[in-house]
């Protein structure tokens, strides 16, 4: 660590919260220079749905390295890319009656997000994007001035142009409709909200708080769309690949987004890969319009297809993660209840789960301390009063619960110096 915090950017910031020197990882569980061994609630931030090193993974990974096929190769034509691309259509796209040309904007999700907003502004010839309050899409200048966060916009140095900010389903926590709120003002021509030329949103914000849309409030807004001539983004970065459940986080909806970003997990290795997927009649990009050198990542496309055929060609996965999604939910209600002076709300959907503490400073608190009992996990939320549960959606039952055990310990001596355990159960 003395090399850490001499040579690294003081920007880094999971390592404050991690302050120890990893070495190995496998399955949920990841190891030290000290060999302790952490039980990982933490997930990469959603990069490793499927845990560390799955050996399917790894063993289609270790055999295209050691015969010596194309390491980098831009958007170059390679025999990983067409199997990639012909899985992710038979086993993804078919079954889900889906029809979208395939774009490979760059390694990270940020790239998939600055993709889709140029895009949707190239095809609808106007610059307008609306996003919502809470909303996270990365850390690029597009991809920020349709986030949320005032400390991560802050740190863009230049004005955030051209989008608009309204409130997400539920954002009053009053009942409130939000989305009416948005068709009144599109229709209002005094309102000041010009058309424009996307809508963008997460169905579960991840860093916003594990703040959940619900299914009418998406069709809502999906109608809305429609009706107004404006495009759907859907970005399922952290949301999708099966961490709600479906391999879609909007396809209990039914909405069909106009364009969905999807990386994270998509490689199911941890490796950088990011998609944009457009409806094909938007596909108006000119050749090389919008390129980068790592837009073609071939040891992702490996592994990625590894992952797809394992895990997603029927519904069983997709079953597990939200029987295992209930139970955590089960428990967690549970541990908060057992607390009758700890205010705190469960939510979530699938293994998309976070508590939400009243009193912020817990939830970082109930972080620090699972970290000392060996467990990895983050908070998330614009107060950071979120503690939020991302390991991987094939962790074992047994794995779930013994990392809840710690949870509920950890909370458990939070609560008493806050003095909070009067008459807990």
């Amino acid at each position: 660590m003395e090399t850490i915090n001499r040579l690294e950017s003081e920007v880094r910031g999971y390592v404050r919260g991690f302050p120890t020197v990893f070495t190995t990882a496998k399955g949920n569980r990841m190891t030290d220079d000290k060999g302790d061994v952490y039980l990982d609630f933490f997930g990469g931030a959603g990069a490793l749905n499927y845990g560390h090193n799955d050996e399917v993974m790894k063993a289609a990974l270790l055999d295209y390295i050691q015969g010596d096929n194309i390491c980098h190769g831009l958007d170059m034509a390679t025999a990983e890319k067409v199997k990639f691309l012909e899985t992710f259509e038979e086993v993804i796209m078919k079954p889900r009656g889906m029809d979208y040309k395939i774009q490979f904007p760059g390694p990270t999700g940020t790239n998939a997000v600055e993709a889709a907003l140029k895009i949707a502004r190239k095809v609808k010839g106007r610059s307008g994007v609306l996003c919502f309050t809470d909303g996270y899409h990365g850390m690029t200048l597009g991809a920020l001035a349709v986030t949320g966060n005032s400390s991560k916009r802050g740190g863009a140095g230049v004005n955030l142009q051209d989008t608009r900010s309204l409130p997400f389903c539920d954002y009053f926590r009053d009942g409130r409709d939000t989305a009416a709120d948005l068709e009144y003002m599109l229709k209002d021509g005094s309102s000041g909200l010009e058309k424009p030329a996307a809508v963008i949103l997460e169905t579960v914000q991840g860093e916003g708080g594990i703040n959940v849309a619900s299914d009418e409030w998406l069709r809502e807004i999906e109608r809305i769309c429609r009706e107004n001539d404006m495009l759907l983004i859907v970005d399922d970065i952290q949301a999708g690949v099966g961490r709600t459940g479906p391999f879609f986080s909007f396809e209990p909806s039914g909405i069909k987004p106009d364009i969905i970003t999807v990386s994270k997990s998509l490689s199911g290795f941890g490796l950088p890969l990011a998609i944009t997927m457009i409806r094909p009649d938007l596909d108006i990009w000119e050749p090389g319009e919008h390129n980068g050198t790592f837009r073609g990542n071939n040891h992702a496309f490996v592994t990625a297809v590894a992952a797809i055929n394992h895990y997603w060609r029927d519904d069983a996965f997709e079953k597990e993660i939200l029987r295992k999604g209930e139970h955590m939910r089960k428990r967690l209600n549970e541990i908060v209840d057992s607390h009758p002076g700890f205010n705190a709300e469960v939510r979530g959907r699938g293994m998309f789960i976070g508590v939400d503490c009243e009193i912020a400073e817990i939830a970082d608190e109930v972080a620090a301390e699972c970290f000392k009992h060996k467990l990895l996990l983050e908070t998330a939320g614009p107060r950071d009063s979120v503690i939020k549960f991302m390991q991987a959606v094939n962790t074992a039952d047994a794995d779930i619960d013994e990392g809840l055990d710690i949870v509920a310990t950890a909370l458990q001596a939070v609560l008493e110096k806050h003095g909070l355990t009067q008459g807990a159960a």
